[in-house]
């Protein structure tokens, strides 16, 4: 029974983790996207630090950085998918590093899950509200969930290479049992090389020449 109770009071930090992260990112991207709405009018580009980071005020109807806008419906759909999915593994979640990699993840979806259901024209089909801009590095057009979301996945990637499950054990690669292998081999059976008295055994070499001599 008292070996069930430490991986209870893990499991109850490891999700107030996964929310807390959640509860930041949600608010960070919702606070800046509300700001933006009232001191920017949509199309305007305001300097923040000369050409090189700018906030630029577009609707986005796609997915992030601008990619296939005219799929909203098929993206407000994978995003309640992938929430719903988030909320069913963390049950399972012992890392807290995978607890603020799904974090991350929950909180960036469910911000501009919120913009595509709250926001114009329709429910389902919002315009997610992009700001930060890069001109001389990207192309696109971004918010703070999008970089949530793309910072989750970089998480994820560490922490698939770095072997390390969602129970928080880590899995040795296959490389390096094979070297641990290779630098502790079984060590060969060897036979006893002296006699109970204490002298070398007779070998093929030492070993005394047979009597042959003849009957007389």
């Amino acid at each position: 029974m008292s070996s069930d109770k430490p991986t209870s009071k893990a499991s109850v930090r490891v999700l107030a983790t996964l929310a807390f992260v959640a509860v930041v990112a949600y608010c960070l991207d919702q606070g800046t996207k509300l700001l933006v709405t009232r001191t920017l009018v949509e199309g305007d580009s305001v300097d923040v630090l000369g050409e090189f980071f700018q906030l630029h005020f577009v609707k986005n109807p796609g997915a992030a950085f601008s990619f296939a806008s005219g799929a909203t419906w098929i993206f407000s759909i994978a995003a309640t998918g992938v929430a719903v999915a988030i909320v069913v593994v963390s049950r399972r979640i012992r890392s807290r590093a995978w607890a603020i990699m799904l974090g991350m993840l929950l909180g960036g979806t469910l911000g501009n899950l919120t913009d595509r259901l709250l926001r114009e024209p329709s429910f389902g089909q919002g315009h997610v509200v992009d700001f930060i801009y890069f001109p001389s590095l990207l192309p696109a057009i971004f918010n703070v969930a999008d970089v949530f979301i793309v910072s989750s996945m970089g998480l994820l990637l560490l922490l698939t290479l770095l072997g390390i499950g969602l129970d928080g054990t880590r899995t040795p690669s296959a490389k390096k049992t094979r070297t641990t292998e290779e630098d502790d081999p079984m060590p060969p059976p060897r036979a006893d090389s002296r006699a109970d008295d204490g002298r070398p055994a007779p070998t093929a070499d030492t070993a005394p020449p047979a009597d042959h001599q003849g009957a007389s």
